[in-house]
């Protein structure tokens, strides 16, 4: 199967794509958080042939939703709808800090941030077969 990971954030959104056959993520795109970004993604989705997304889940240290999350929420309604494909959630537990930390800040830091969502999801999946 192949996945899209996303990162969401009110300014950009970052994207990743990998598949369960490797268990690798890869950063593909970022784009910015704007009215026309849920039909370029879907399309983005299309394109690419995914079967399902794997949506960043944004909580407290607590584990419990913060602000964002509902944005997020928001958006996995929309995209779900939009391509019938099933969105799963994982953690994204300082994703963005990870990849600052490895590459530094640039311009694909969100899809970098999407990729270690997307890879620590795949890593689930491996350690279940």
């Amino acid at each position: 199967m192949k996945y899209i990971g996303i990162d969401y954030g009110t300014k950009r959104i970052g994207l990743a794509i990998g598949n369960d056959s490797e268990y690798m993520a890869f950063p593909r795109e970022v784009v910015e958080t704007n009215k026309k970004s849920m039909e370029y993604i879907a399309d983005y989705i299309k394109k690419e042939q995914v079967d399902a997304i794997v949506m960043g889940e944004s909580l407290d240290l607590d584990g419990n939703k913060n602000p964002l999350m509902q944005n997020i929420e928001k958006f996995v309604a929309e995209i779900g709808a939009l391509t019938g494909l099933s969105v799963y959630y994982e953690p994204e537990f300082f994703s963005s800090h990870q990849a600052q930390h490895i590459q530094g800040k640039n311009d694909m830091l969100d899809a970098s941030s999407a990729s270690i969502i997307l890879g620590s999801f795949l890593n689930k999946l491996k350690n279940k077969k």
